[in-house]
């Protein structure tokens, strides 16, 4: 992993918000080189700081003060409009709470992102198609979501975060809706989707399973970071 190169740079990244008059400051002077290709774990508390660094990362929100690079690109010089087609077009999202649109089939969900890219195209559907097998849900493609147990519908948002081929996956708790067992599978199976497409991963979680899947893992604590690390020199 050492020999990869940077693709996401944080530089001096702080956040604030003012509440009643007082400023709360969220993330604290954080610097962070991220390498292509690298599955990182974002370990901490409620509040520590996870959630908001990912919506750093993704341009959702803007940093107080502070640089994000992302491929060489640098987010606060674009306008909102074009940070949120870099969004569309390289980053790809698991959610907690999966974020299927109930009204679409598996099959128009995961195509979703493709079609808003206007990449639909025949070679896009057989990777489509080859994500749904490789989640083991081919044969649900008609299914809506009310059909499909927790675990099911975090597989199909695996698939759909990986179907536009992003440089990058940012994943919010992505096992914090679902049982122990459930939850163990989905994590095996991003980082199995990780491996197998080379996509840099970026976990959020309270999981400590996800720890030893990890290339690196680092530990948030009231908007700090505290340490970062190699799964290995974690302890089991």
């Amino acid at each position: 992993m050492d020999t990869l190169e940077p693709l996401v740079q944080l530089s001096a990244i702080t956040k604030s918000y003012y509440e009643g008059g007082q400023e709360r400051i969220v993330l604290h002077d954080l610097e962070l080189t991220i390498k292509r290709g690298e599955f990182l774990v974002l370990l901490g508390r409620s509040g520590s700081g996870k959630s908001t660094l990912l919506n750093i990362i993704s341009g959702i929100d803007l940093p107080s003060s502070g640089e994000v690079h992302i491929d060489g690109a640098s987010l606060s010089s674009l306008s909102e409009t074009a940070r949120t087609v870099f969004r569309r077009e390289h980053i790809g999202f698991v959610f907690q709470f999966f974020n299927l649109i109930p009204t679409l089939t598996v099959e128009e969900n995961l195509l979703l992102p493709l079609e808003l890219n206007g990449r639909l195209d025949a070679a896009a559907r057989i990777f489509a198609q080859e994500l749904l097998e490789e989640v083991g849900l081919a044969d649900r493609v008609a299914s809506f979501p009310d059909r499909l147990s927790g675990g099911e519908q975090q597989r199909i948002a695996i698939a759909r975060a990986l179907v536009h081929k992003p440089l990058l996956v940012l994943a919010d708790e992505p096992t914090g809706n679902l049982d122990a067992d459930t939850g163990q599978q989905v994590l095996e199976l991003l980082a199995r989707m990780h491996r197998a497409t080379g996509t840099t991963l970026i976990m959020a979680t309270h999981s400590r399973e996800a720890v030893n899947l990890a290339d690196r893992v680092l530990r948030f604590d009231s908007g700090r970071l505290c340490s970062s690390s190699k799964p290995d020199m974690n302890p089991r």
